[in-house]
């Protein structure tokens, strides 16, 4: 028994270290319940077996009982090697993290007479912006006696707006404040985008065979 005993606690020493690698899981000696649901490492239910039994069990195999579930009756356990989990766990959550876009504020500035070909020239721009994932900000300065034009500003931006609503909606209509107006565009979600496309290609069925019947008589 005192040989047992002690080739038990051996073991356990070489795997303490793992103890404080994170504070989400409480593993080895750092779980206090009397006993608990454990699955082994190989994902088999062994059932529900005293604390010490599964301690040995991980010790057995040079692994780490780590707690996946602390809120069950009694609580579930499994046998897995902690470090490596943890290792393999921050490599995923860095590649997530390189793969998600963080949203920037693009800005573009209009004039109250752009002229059609500037504004399609913008509206491409825009456009790629919104495709992007960002968000566009639309300004607009009224600068001296063009304050009495501001419902024409107005029109210029909504008439903007309606070159690049494939890509965005307006999340916030045009406001005028002292002499700047402006007005913001998000891009459209995955979801919108797929129906705007459905009905964009619907549109353009109905459009050819409007015009084949047409041409048929």
């Amino acid at each position: 028994m005192c040989v047992l005993r002690r080739s038990f606690c051996i073991r356990l020493l070489n795997f303490r270290r793992y103890t404080t690698i994170s504070k989400e899981a409480l593993i080895n000696e750092e779980i206090r319940a009397k006993e608990v649901r454990l699955i082994d490492r190989d994902g088999n239910q062994v059932g529900i077996v005293p604390i010490r039994e599964a301690m040995a069990m991980a010790a057995e195999a040079n692994l780490d009982l780590v707690n996946i579930s602390p809120n069950a009756a009694p609580p579930v356990c499994k046998i897995m090697d902690y470090g490596k989990f943890r290792y393999d766990q921050q490599k995923k959550d860095k590649e997530a993290k390189k793969k998600q876009k963080t949203m920037e504020v693009k800005e573009m500035r209009l004039g109250i007479f752009t002229e059609a070909h500037d504004l399609e020239t913008k509206a491409v721009l825009v456009s790629k912006f919104l495709n992007g994932g960002d968000k566009v900000k639309i300004s607009m300065r009224f600068r001296g006696r063009e304050m009495g034009y501001v419902d024409k500003g107005r029109e210029t931006m909504l008439k903007f707006c309606e070159q690049v609503k494939e890509f965005g909606t307006i999340e916030k209509q045009p406001v005028l404040e002292g002499r700047n107006m402006s007005m913001t565009i998000a891009p459209k979600s995955a979801k919108e985008k797929e129906k705007a496309a459905k009905a964009k290609a619907k549109a353009e069925a109905e459009a050819r065979a409007a015009a084949e019947s047409a041409d048929k008589e």
